[in-house]
């Protein structure tokens, strides 16, 4: 559905970004991640029409964004939530929205009950708290029921009752056949949201994967009566081991090749889990050092 291929923008002979290629399916959400100035928002701008590649292309559903008559009505996209008249209300700035999109008023109701924003139509946008004009962006980006949802740390601002929400409102789009890539600082929340990661640093893609496979780290933690003959038996077999403060053996190898040294060398094992990276820790690693041009 949503598709870029060597996007790359150069800032008075400096790469910004650098070669950002991703293919990004229906049925998804796609985090994309990386530390301030890595490019996220210069690739999501390049995505949208507001910046121009110095080379490298990007389609939706095969047309470039600004190619469609009504661009709208393919992506929905919430990049500066701040992008408002102060001294309108939420409601009329979403009818002004929806009048230009073509789409019917009685959707601006809508979609303000959607994000939370029911009983705050009236008000004026200067009188929103952050969170409240991340709603409105993103009750702005849902208007036309787009397939694709491209957006900027939609959840910046958001107490944990509004991030919890707003995290069933993309699931559930995603649910339904829609594809959705967000950029966000918050990794405790896209651990939980988003199927896919892609990993930006110095301007370049440095990880891209489905969330479950860049989390495995293939190495185990193992527990057993004997846990000094455990580690002596992996590290006959050529494993790394390293004993653990509460008894366990951490060992570099997957649960099943540890569990079969174990078995050929008559070691009992009373437990076997797979230790998993989090997401911070992949952050930090790959991109939190690759800083900024």
């Amino acid at each position: 559905m949503l598709s870029a291929r060597e996007l790359t923008k150069v800032y008075n002979g400096t790469p910004v970004v650098y070669n950002v290629s991703f293919d990004l399916q229906p049925g998804t959400v796609t985090a994309f991640l990386g530390p301030n100035g890595a490019g996220k928002s210069t690739t999501l701008r390049m995505l949208t029409g507001l910046t121009r590649p110095t080379h490298g292309q990007s389609w939706f559903a095969g047309r470039h964004y600004t190619a469609w008559p009504n661009p709208a009505h393919v992506a929905g996209v919430l990049l500066d939530a701040s992008a408002t008249h102060p001294g309108r209300t939420g409601r009329s700035h979403l009818r002004n929205t929806a009048i230009l999109a073509g789409v019917p008023t009685s959707r601006v109701d809508e979609v303000l009950n959607e994000v939370g924003l029911a009983d705050a139509g009236g008000k004026k946008i200067g009188k929103y708290s952050l969170g409240m004009r991340q709603r409105l962006g993103l009750a702005q980006a849902l208007l036309t029921r787009p397939p694709v949802l491209i957006l900027d740390e939609p959840i910046n601002g958001l107490d944990p009752e509004g991030i919890r929400s707003i995290r069933t409102l993309l699931r559930n789009h995603a649910a339904a056949g829609g594809t959705v890539l967000l950029s966000s600082h918050v990794l405790s929340e896209v651990d939980q949201t988003a199927d896919r990661v892609l990993m930006i640093g110095n301007g370049q893609i440095v990880a891209d994967g489905p969330l479950r496979e860049l989390v495995s780290s293939q190495q185990s933690v193992a527990r057993g009566p004997d846990s000094a003959r455990l580690a002596q038996v992996l590290r006959d077999a050529g494993i790394g081991v390293q004993p653990t403060p509460d008894g366990a053996v951490f060992a570099n190898a997957t649960p099943e090749r540890v569990s079969d040294v174990a078995f050929k060398a008559g070691v009992q094992i009373h437990n076997i889990t797979e230790y998993q990276q989090s997401l911070e820790e992949i952050f930090f690693r790959l991109a939190g050092g690759q800083q900024r041009r």
